[in-house]
């Protein structure tokens, strides 16, 4: 996306946009839309920190290696940025942009906001999801 067309997307995100969170997706809507094949979630995790947590179910591109790998990154699902406490989701989530990705959002809060939905039950509930 040329650097005049970013200036335009990013011109667009007014006081609305950002009010009603409409740059966010919170774990459980992800996870229904995970479940559906219609989200991706995309860990840009360094990976010293998967060594400690891993997410079986993320596209794993560090946010550094995100440029070279671009075209890893799926067009046709929603992508939900993922990092340990947010600021590389929010880089990702415009760096994507940039490039021509319309269905973006971030999952804010990182772990904390995350790791509520990965206790057992949810988790059953999720998988249940996915194969009906």
């Amino acid at each position: 996306m040329p650097e005049d067309t970013f200036s335009q997307w990013l011109s667009r995100l007014d006081f609305e946009y950002w009010s009603t969170g409409q740059h966010k997706v919170e774990p459980a809507v992800f996870f229904e839309k995970w479940a559906k094949g219609e989200a991706v979630l995309l860990d840009v995790r360094a990976p010293e920190e998967k060594g400690f947590v891993r997410f079986p179910f993320a596209l794993e591109i560090p946010i550094n290696e995100l440029p070279a790998r671009l075209d890893e990154v799926p067009r046709d699902k929603l992508v939900v940025t993922f990092c340990s406490g947010g600021d590389r989701a929010n880089v990702a989530f415009a760096y994507l942009h940039a490039h021509g990705f319309d269905n973006v959002r971030i999952m804010p809060g990182g772990y904390a906001n995350l790791f509520p939905e990965l206790m057992p039950g949810k988790v059953r509930a999720t998988l249940q999801k996915k194969q009906d």
